[in-house]
């Protein structure tokens, strides 16, 4: 299956370039607007993320994004989040907690 009548055989002739790294996680992008959803002064999971329906299940896991503004204070226990998204959270006087 590899010899090809005397031409460079395909898998030679393709580039081979970069790196996949299979241990990579994709995340769920959430945007700090989309916590609007949730009811106030909630407290923000995987589960209720996936229960308002801005995540999916077996998709990976959620990440907070710093995209607008927090309606309320919400609590955030056991979501990644970028630093943006933390000082925001913070300064709407809601939690975080890892």
């Amino acid at each position: 299956p590899h010899f090809e009548g005397g031409q460079m055989p395909l898998t030679r002739r393709v580039p081979k370039r970069g790196f996949t790294n299979i241990f990579r996680v994709e995340h769920q992008p959430v945007a700090l607007d989309d916590l609007g959803r949730l009811p106030k002064g909630s407290e923000v999971t995987e589960e209720t993320l996936t229960a308002a329906g801005l995540i999916r299940r077996g998709k990976g896991p959620a990440k907070l994004l710093a995209n607008g503004d927090v309606a309320g204070a919400v609590t955030v226990r056991g979501v990644k989040m970028s630093a943006g998204a933390r000082d925001k959270i913070v300064a709407a006087g809601g939690r975080v907690e890892e």
